[in-house]
């Protein structure tokens, strides 16, 4: 286990000064290893929470898979039985990740295949070609994401960070569904959905979601459009919740806080970026850490019919008012499927 100390003394001549930074590291350590009612806590691994648990049988798709949380992700799945489709941008990195996988795993069922979320048509490609595939689909881990970028387009002429974070998952999503459904139905097991979303949540527009101004550069900010971003894969898991439910498919949606990791999502902010790199090490989770919850929430029978829900260090959290109000959560899931209904009803996946 992994213990994070909320000081660190290079070096001090003063006895006083030495007791008060070992107590400072006591603390820290009992904080970060306070387990909650679900038996973790914030330094639980990926591994540690997953132990024990049989995952053979189970297909997950993860996205963003080839570095960080999502890569972590992708083995400890692996790891445990699960067959692993890795949906990345970066086809290189994604192929080094398996081979990391299968060299450590060599029984691991581990697959890449090519999506970029920014773009509408690599996502309807992606989900072609999966479907084609004839594998079932127990878990859709909506995991990828980029954060920290200045205001650009996306590929359909859509705010980046939303594109991608949000939009593209949303999409992805509902061209999986029906196949979730299916194995859901089939194998009589649960169906699962992750979306990997932020505390940065918290930080977003007064209004929560531009719907008006998603691509008005005047109005966005680096850290604005990313909250914003991460508010909606909240709403998102939150509203396909409610119609799961009133569909009375065996299919669960929640949302997560990953923790304060050492990933590079924010290298595109220098500052931002130096700092991680800088006290990442000592003040952040690490990638096992960081992958933990996303794991707890795809394997564990503790959240066995648990559905829109938000979590942090493998236990339930609570999110902003915002974030749980149905009503906006309706009226993004309209705003996004008018964003897409093109890719939804459109048959050519080239």
């Amino acid at each position: 286990m992994h213990h994070i100390p909320v000081e660190i003394s290079l070096y001090t001549t003063d006895s006083t000064e030495t007791k008060q930074s070992t107590k400072a590291k006591q603390l820290g350590m009992w904080l970060f290893n306070r387990k909650g009612p679900s038996g973790f806590s914030y330094s639980s691994t990926a591994e540690e929470v997953t132990h024990g648990i049989d995952g053979s049988g189970l297909t997950a798709i993860v996205t963003g898979a080839s570095s960080g949380i999502g890569s972590e992700t992708s083995r400890v799945l692996a790891l445990r039985g699960v067959h692993v489709i890795m949906a990345v941008k970066n086809m290189a990195a994604g192929k080094d990740v398996k081979e990391a996988i299968v060299k450590e795993i060599p029984a691991a069922k581990v697959d890449v295949m090519e999506l970029d979320l920014s773009s509408l048509a690599s996502v309807r490609k992606f989900a072609a070609n999966f479907l084609s595939s004839g594998l079932s689909l127990n878990m859709l881990i909506n995991n990828a994401g980029v954060g920290g970028i200045p205001f650009m387009l996306s590929k359909d002429n859509i705010e980046l960070q939303f594109a991608t974070n949000h939009l593209g998952h949303f999409l992805l999503t509902n061209l999986l569904l029906d196949k979730m459904k299916e194995t859901a139905r089939t194998t009589k097991r649960e169906g699962r959905i992750v979306n990997v979303s932020s505390r940065l949540h918290r930080l977003g527009y007064s209004k929560g979601i531009q719907f008006d101004k998603i691509n008005d550069p005047k109005s966005y900010n680096i850290i604005g459009g990313y909250s914003q971003s991460k508010l909606a894969n909240i709403l998102h898991a939150n509203e396909l919740t409610r119609r799961l439910k009133e569909d009375g498919v065996e299919i669960t949606a929640n949302s997560l806080h990953p923790g304060e990791i050492t990933t590079n999502i924010f290298r595109h902010m220098r500052v931002v970026d130096g700092l991680v790199s800088t006290l990442g090490k000592f003040i952040f989770k690490n990638a096992q850490q960081g992958a933990s919850t996303t794991c707890y929430l795809a394997l564990h029978p503790q959240v066995k019919g648990v559905s829109g829900e938000y979590f942090q260090d493998n236990n339930l959290a609570t999110p902003t008012a915002m974030a749980k109000d149905m009503d906006l959560a309706k009226k993004l899931w309209d705003f996004s499927m008018d964003l897409v209904k093109y890719h939804l009803t459109c048959t050519n996946t080239t």
